[in-house]
């Protein structure tokens, strides 16, 4: 008997005994089929994800740990025992990193270290085309509110349009923690597919002498501005939006300590090492939250739904401004470039520089997509302090 009762707990122990679950009477068929087969179906999906990461290259820094975390958190264990489960150690990763909110703030002081405000500050006019991208966010929200989330749970659903993954995470951990792990999933999945989700909105908003606009070369910078630019902004910020100075500050440290040139042992560590062991970090716990239970739910396919709108709005917008600006400037601005009002930084610039080159040969619209494009990133932040101010 003892012998018997052994061979049953190995058996229970293996992934074979875990992978099917039992049925549960109280689910109708549809439910009952994720139920019992939702972590082999989920493990297809992140299979398809890294391929997408590996073979089609869409962003595998992200793409990658996301669709391994993925990978780790279906694989069947008995239970309480579940690699992203509260005790596991992706669960306490997330609890620490995701959930209080510091990864996002880490990650921002990379990214600020990484943006060169140049471009925007070369030409002040693209800070309208960042702006008119959060569109796709307040978009979102009312829509949101009409699927039947609460306003804080809107809130956090239409940040994704800012296709900020940091800003989405902290903001839905202020705002709706239990919707934490969709919007993380929504956020970092819509970023990495930047290059499939554009390009069909930008070529249907556009003629094709638009997109063979080409742009005069941006003026030089100086050192000076790029110094003044980082500490005028997080005061401008202070002074009219404090909720959003967590974000905005840790973005601004990180740009002050690239431009000012007597911290680059900083600047650095905080473009390579820091976020490098971060975005592993917060990659694999995004993925963790990828499990069958957690993902495959009415709730989730709402959210998804509702950020691939938030986000195509923010496209559009984006594009439609530049259109708009078109009509009163002489100088005619590229309306690719109103597509990278999206904080997806560097990626929706590369994505209207291929499309600009697609028209023209000789159109090279990287270095003035990159105005909007950190604009987007200012935008999406100052979008998360007015929602955090008015929902919280």
């Amino acid at each position: 008997m003892e012998i018997l009762n052994s061979l049953k707990s190995l058996w229970d122990s293996t992934g074979i005994a875990n992978f099917v679950l039992s049925a549960d009477p109280s689910l109708n068929g549809v439910q009952q089929f994720m139920h019992q087969y939702g972590s082999i179906i989920m493990l297809f999906v992140c299979c398809f994800l890294l391929w997408l990461g590996i073979k089609k290259q869409f962003e595998p820094l992200l793409l990658v740990p996301i669709a391994f975390g993925g990978l780790l958190s279906n694989i069947p264990m008995p239970a309480g025992e579940a690699i992203a489960g509260p005790n596991g150690f992706l669960g306490i990763i997330f609890a620490q990193g995701i959930d209080k909110g510091l990864f996002p703030l880490i990650i921002f002081m990379g990214v600020g270290a990484m943006t060169d405000f140049g471009p925007l500050i070369a030409n002040p006019k693209t800070l309208l085309l960042g702006g008119a991208a959060q569109f796709g966010i307040f978009g979102a929200l009312l829509l949101a509110l009409v699927f039947g989330f609460s306003p804080q749970a809107a809130g956090a659903i239409g940040i994704i349009g800012g296709a900020d993954g940091p800003t989405s995470i902290y903001v839905t951990s202020k705002l709706a923690p239990d919707l934490l792990g969709a919007i993380a999933v929504a956020a970092y999945s819509y970023m990495a597919l930047v290059p499939v989700i554009q390009p069909p909105i930008m070529k249907l908003l556009t003629t094709e002498d638009e997109r063979k606009i080409e742009m005069k070369q941006l003026r030089e910078v100086t050192k000076r501005e790029k110094i003044v630019f980082p500490i005028m902004v997080l005061l401008l910020c202070t002074i009219f939006l404090p909720s959003a100075c967590p974000l905005v500050g840790a973005l601004t440290f990180g740009n002050l300590c690239k431009e000012c040139g007597v911290t680059d042992r900083l600047s650095d560590t905080m473009q390579n090492a820091l976020i490098n062991i971060v975005t592993i970090f917060l990659g694999l716990c995004v993925g963790s939250k990828l499990s069958a239970d957690h993902f495959l739910q009415v709730e989730t396919l709402k959210i998804l739904v509702l950020g691939i709108v938030a986000f195509s709005i923010a496209t559009a917008a984006g594009v439609i401004m530049a259109k708009i600006m078109n009509l009163f400037l002489k100088a005619k601005i590229n309306p690719l470039i109103g597509s990278a009002g999206v904080s997806a930084v560097p990626m929706a610039a590369r994505v209207a520089n291929k499309i600009g080159l697609e028209a023209n040969p000789h159109n090279y619209l990287l270095m003035h997509a990159m105005g909007p494009n950190v604009a987007g990133v200012i935008g999406s932040a100052v979008a998360a302090g007015v929602l955090l101010a008015i929902l919280r």
